[in-house]
Order: C-alpha cells, then sequence, then structure tokens
C-alpha cells in the first residue's frame, strides 16, 4: 500500500506490476479507483455551470453519455484537473475530478455565474474500473447490463439487487467499464468480479498502462504551467461554445504558439527514463521528461516529455538518466493501441 493523492492505494497484488500489466492487455483487470472523485451537480442550472466551468462542449454529447473536459487556472488556463463528466440522465451530471482535487472542482462550480445543486458524494460510493480485451466478456457473467455499457456510454443498472451506474470509461488504452457503487456493497461486487476471473491491478499497472496508451496524469503531463495546448490536447477546448473559464488566457496562448508540446520518446533498450530528466539534441537542452518507465508490451523504455515545439518526429535524441545519455528518438503517442 502506498499514499496517493491522500488516500493509501494498493500498488500492486500477489503477481506483482508487470503481471498485472500483462493481464489487462491480454485478458481483463479489475481497479479500485474510488479515490477518484464523484461531485453530483443537479437542478437548474447544472448544465450551464458545467458549460461555463470546462473547456469541453457538452453539447457535442447528450444524456446518458460521458465526456471528458478540463478545468483551467483562471489566470494563466494550466489546467487545475482533468475531469470525466458522466451525464447520468438529463438533470443529474456526476462530474469525475482527480484524487485531490474535488475540493478544487466544487469551488469551481460554486463560483460561477450559474448556482445549481452541488453535493461531494465520494465518501457513499467505491468506484470499480474493469478494463482489458475480455473485460466484457468476464463481466457479463456477473452482469450483462453492466457489460453491455458501450464505450463513453452511461447508464443506471442493477447488479444483484443494487442499484449502480456504470460508464464506458476508462484509463488503460483497452476496452471496459468503470462501476460506481454505494460504498456498502462495493466488497460483495469486488468478489463476485474476482470470482468471474478478472485480475484484481494496483496503482503500478494503472500508471504502465496509462503511459503505454500515452495518457497524461494530472501533476506529470497536467497541471500547474501546463495548458491543454502544451499537453496537445486542444480537441478538449471547444472555442466556439462561448465563454468558459480560462478562455481568454488560452487564447493568447493558441495565438502566440505554445513554447512547448508533450511528445512521446521510444528509448534504445529496457533502461526507463524518470520525471525530471533533461532531453538533449546534439547537446543542446531541449526539454524534460514529465513521465517515463519500463514498457512491458514493448520490452523498452517508453516516457513523454514537453519538448521544444520545432521538434519533429523521428528526431534522435538522448535522455541525461543519472549523467548516462541514453539515446532515443521522438514519436507521437500512443506507444501502443
Amino acid at each position: 500500500m502506498v499514499p496517493f493523492g491522500g488516500w493509501d492505494m494498493p500498488l500492486n497484488y500477489a503477481d506483482g506490476t508487470i503481471a498485472e500489466h500483462r493481464a489487462c492487455r491480454s485478458g481483463a483487470v479489475v481497479f479500485d479507483v474510488s479515490h477518484l472523485g464523484t461531485v453530483r451537480v443537479t437542478g437548474e442550472g447544472a448544465f450551464e455551470a458545467l458549460q461555463w466551468a470546462f473547456t469541453n462542449d457538452l453539447n457535442r454529447v447528450a444524456p446518458c453519455k460521458a465526456q471528458y473536459t478540463h478545468l483551467l487556472d483562471a489566470d494563466d488556463a494550466s489546467v487545475l484537473d482533468d475531469i470525466i463528466v458522466w451525464w447520468v440522465d438529463q438533470a443529474c451530471f456526476d462530474v469525475m475530478p482527480n484524487a485531490s482535487n474535488t475540493d478544487r472542482v466544487v469551488n469551481a462550480l460554486s463560483e460561477g455565474p450559474f448556482v445549481p445543486e452541488i453535493v461531494d458524494v465520494t465518501s457513499s460510493r467505491a468506484v470499480l474500473a474493469i478494463q482489458g480485451p475480455e473485460a466484457r466478456e468476464r463481466l457479463a457473467t456477473v452482469s450483462t447490463e453492466a457489460a453491455a455499457v458501450s464505450r463513453f456510454a452511461v447508464a443506471r443498472v442493477d447488479i444483484g439487487g443494487t442499484p449502480v451506474v456504470v460508464a464506458g470509461t476508462g484509463y488503460t488504452g483497452e476496452d471496459g467499464v468503470e462501476i460506481a457503487v454505494p460504498a456498502d456493497a462495493a466488497p460483495a461486487l469486488w468478489q463476485r468480479v474476482l470470482d468471474a476471473g478478472i485480475t484484481p491491478a494496483g496503482l503500478g499497472a494503472r500508471d504502465t498502462l496509462r503511459l503505454e496508451a500515452g495518457l497524461p496524469l494530472h501533476g506529470h503531463e497536467l497541471g500547474p504551467g501546463i495548458s491543454p495546448l502544451q499537453a496537445g490536447l486542444g480537441w478538449v477546448v471547444r472555442f466556439d461554445k462561448g465563454d468558459f473559464r480560462g478562455r481568454a488566457a488560452l487564447e493568447a496562448e493558441r495565438d502566440r504558439g505554445p513554447h512547448r508540446l508533450l511528445r512521446g520518446l521510444l528509448v534504445e533498450g529496457r533502461r526507463p527514463p524518470r520525471e525530471g530528466q533533461r532531453v538533449l539534441l546534439d547537446g543542446a537542452e531541449i526539454g524534460a521528461v514529465s513521465s517515463g518507465n519500463f514498457s512491458p508490451v514493448r520490452g523498452q523504455g517508453i516516457a513523454l516529455a514537453f519538448l521544444d515545439p520545432t521538434i519533429e518526429d523521428g528526431a534522435a535524441v538522448v535522455i541525461d538518466v543519472r549523467g548516462t545519455e541514453v539515446a532515443a528518438t521522438v514519436t507521437r503517442p500512443p506507444f501502443h493501441r
């Protein structure tokens, strides 16, 4: 167990991180992701409050759908949090912040021009993420309805007499669903999922999986001083929807061009790069690693790094790994599909 965002999280279970990683890529795993927040936004003004607070446009989806979006700092457009919104039904939205950012999201929604009902329901539920190419097949032995919730859809489902909310979302690059279940019913559902042949997986595999998939982690690829444009996530921003928090600052950066861009690095060899290590081209520093690790699928080191925007895909660079220059190639994530 390790501390993470104010929670105690399992780093790995019996078989270790690499085995859990491979189980997700070839079969099915379950993560306990109850550290994610759930902020329930309901009532008059709920839709408008989310439209103003976040960068994406809910008009592009509909009730019973999920959407990825960002909460920006109003002054410099850095990403205060990246969020999944579950639009549960016409008048109910479950906003899913990262582990330590729930209060920040509640405050941002409360400060806007619209005043919906905002309730932090994190402590009342657990969230299980079931992921992998066989996730739906194995989950169907527990609940055919839950297994049938399609990618980025949201549905209320009954599992064994317990009402749950299921979304076709995840953080691994694999197919799967996430299930929000009342906290007191979570242990029983967890056991039923394990009995269906789904492997428990911890924080270690969650990080290597998301890195192979090229997905950002708040505090590394997103956070203070990092905008959606720098992180290569401009598609999350809809300038055509009207005003939103941080819009003016982000427009200014868009017009002048970001001073760095998030890229991928493929290392020659198994040595894993680590956060903060310098990236060099012809002896000159061109950026730094934001996340790095060993890729169990590729059998080599991989990294995400913020680099000078003029650097092209295919460029041969080196990473300063504790005084040793390790060769790498600039690439476009993801590292695995």
